[in-house]
């Protein structure tokens, strides 16, 4: 399972990376190995803005149905757009080609509040 040490962690299991006042936000590894194989990402909040812990779209699993939740607040500048024809790059590079959502940071005090890998690996017990 992997951890990358670049990007901060939420307890809903998704990862923020910050790039300078913009951020790449997606579902953890962990995560996507819960969920199983991804078969559809629903995010309509292109242009909206969202305060942290809001809801940002959801991710269908074969077998389940799980919302994402903003990790920051910020502004969605851009939804992955490989995701419409390939969802499963959640599942085969959660933390590169699929990344979800990229964000303006609101705030960017709010990342300090968030785990980091070591953090985020006793979190969810390994």
């Amino acid at each position: 399972m992997n951890f990358p040490e670049n990007v901060k962690y939420s307890s809903d299991h998704e990862w923020v990376r910050a790039e300078g006042n913009e951020a790449y936000v997606g579902i953890t590894d962990f995560a996507q190995e819960e969920l199983g194989e991804i078969v559809y990402v629903d995010v309509t909040t292109e242009g909206d803005s969202l305060g942290q812990g809001d809801v940002f779209g959801s991710i269908e699993a074969v077998k389940t149905v799980s919302d994402l939740m903003m990790p920051v607040g910020g502004e969605v500048l851009e939804i992955n757009p490989k995701l419409d024809d390939a969802p499963e790059l959640v599942n085969k590079d959660p933390f590169g080609e699929g990344w979800i959502i990229k964000i303006t940071l609101q705030n960017a005090d709010e990342l300090s509040g968030l785990m980091s890998a070591e953090d985020y690996k006793k979190f969810v017990g390994k």
